[in-house]
């Protein structure tokens, strides 16, 4: 029995992140530079823009007001230059891993590239044991892109890196990043609506400790989409398959988080209303949902998942920081 606790331990600590940091944006809207690829972004008029920051600002400082009082640890930063439309989403440029591991990664638009903060990663260091930040952003000048933890899904526990083709997940850099942080690459294409690529693998899969959530529909070779099913079955995880329309309610854009409540899933309640009761049964087996109110977030293309940069890091300090101490 205690070989079994401590083998729950320590995936519960290796998949699922207990500190989280999220962007609180003051000039929020949709990006027109991400618009192209982007099946899930909406169209808003120009005149609704100042109340769609307002909003956008109000859903981040709520969403991280209830990840606190379920004792997740949140890192809150604030983007009052407005240069960055999409800094809501910083899952995209860095990214967390245990050992003291940090990694920048190369954007594919142009404003996007604006959103690293070297104050974060100094954040990083003052409150977490960091060893190394390795840097790929220099790719970007070699039209070479990889857009983290939205680009590649990861699975912590089996060392596998699932990433759906596109613009923004090149198989050059995931070469590079699977080799250096010892990952299996699993690149696979996929199609969503319009006919292109799902633009971030995160929208369309979601990796827990004992369950997988896929669009597995969007996966266009039947038999690389098998693979992956199987791949992840083998893993011991319960795969519960979504459906094209599920996706458009970004139900795969979600994060299994840890606190001493056990597992939680934070998702958006778009997401949540799209699940069915089935599903959610499933779930409940192996977590308790956190639902997010962010109906304006959803606007620009991402939901839950790509707001929270997971922090897979062992802390300097206690990780239930005071609101104080974790607004930054």
């Amino acid at each position: 029995m205690m070989s079994m606790m401590n083998n729950y331990r320590v995936q519960l600590s290796v998949q699922s992140p207990r500190a989280v940091i999220m962007i609180r944006p003051h000039n929020f809207y949709p990006n027109p530079d991400t618009a192209e690829d982007n099946a899930y972004q909406k169209q808003v008029p120009d005149e609704a823009m100042e109340v769609i920051a307002q909003r956008a600002y109000q859903e981040v400082t709520q969403a991280a007001e209830t990840l606190r009082q379920h004792n997740i640890a949140v890192y809150l930063f604030d983007d009052e230059k407005g240069e960055s439309p999409d800094s809501v989403f910083p899952n995209n440029w860095f990214s967390t891993h245990p050992g003291g591991h940090v990694a920048l990664y190369p954007m594919y638009s142009n404003n996007r590239r604006r959103e690293r903060r070297q104050d974060i990663i100094e954040t990083l260091k003052q409150n977490f044991y960091v060893q190394d930040v390795t840097d790929y952003s220099g790719q970007e000048l070699d039209g070479i892109f990889l857009e983290g933890t939205g680009a590649m899904v990861l699975d912590h526990i089996e060392r596998v890196a699932y990433t759906a083709k596109s613009n923004r997940a090149n198989e050059i850099a995931l070469q590079r990043f699977s080799a250096h942080f010892n990952y299996e690459p699993a690149a696979f294409d996929t199609q969503d609506d319009q006919g292109q690529p799902v633009y971030h693998t995160n929208v369309m899969m979601s990796i827990g400790t004992h369950f997988a959530m896929v669009g597995t529909e969007l996966i266009t070779d039947p038999t690389r989409r098998q693979e992956i099913i199987q791949r992840l079955q083998a893993t011991g995880r319960e795969v519960i398959a979504l459906s094209k329309d599920q996706i458009d309610q970004f139900a795969g854009n979600v994060l299994e988080l840890a606190s001493p409540e056990g597992h939680l899933l934070a998702l958006s309640s778009t997401a949540f209303n799209a699940l069915t009761d089935q599903q959610k049964e499933t779930l409940e087996r192996y977590v308790r949902f956190v639902v997010l109110d962010i109906p304006t977030i959803e606007l620009a293309g991402g939901s839950v998942r790509c707001m929270l940069a997971g922090l897979h890091l062992t802390p300097r300090v206690r990780e239930n920081s005071s609101k104080e101490q974790a607004d930054c």
